[in-house]
């Protein structure tokens, strides 16, 4: 394939110069778990029975844990700050969660349907995190804002 042929058309590539688009999409990519850290922190009672559900003993830490790092991480991607680590945290926590909760290979039928499903799911969602760590710190190739806010 030629190099011109990989290029983008000039109207993706006036789209992605945009300074306002990679922002908005760090705060996208993170924005379940901002809702489930806020969702647990709000209920921590029932944060702790869904942990226990899953078998993750005792509930209470590993609510806690889920709590700081859907929150502590989403602020690092949000801010694009220790990238590295925060959606490092948010992999690892999805990893965790799609081993526990998506366990397809224990299942059946519709079951196992929906568990196949919700595992690739948040595989995409970890090669997401991936690519915004690979991301972070990176000159955009217009040389506009966007992803070269860390010093």
């Amino acid at each position: 394939m030629s190099r011109d042929a990989q290029k983008n058309p000039g109207w993706v590539t006036a789209i992605l110069a945009q300074p306002w688009l990679l922002p908005a999409a760090r705060a996208a990519l993170v924005s379940a778990y901002v809702v489930g850290g806020l969702a647990k922190l709000l209920n921590f009672h029932s944060a702790v029975l869904e942990q226990e559900h899953f078998g993750l003993h005792p509930g209470w830490a590993w609510a806690m844990l889920a709590i700081v790092i859907e929150l502590g991480g989403s602020v690092c991607v949000i801010v694009n700050r220790m990238v590295w680590l925060g959606a490092g945290g948010l992999g690892a926590l999805t990893a965790v969660a799609m081993l526990v909760a998506n366990d397809f290979w224990n299942l059946t039928g519709e079951a196992r349907f929906m568990a196949l499903n919700a595992f690739f799911e948040h595989l995409g969602l970890i090669a997401a995190l991936v690519m915004a760590t690979c991301l972070a710190g990176v000159k955009h190739s217009s040389g506009i804002a966007g992803v070269h806010e860390q010093p």
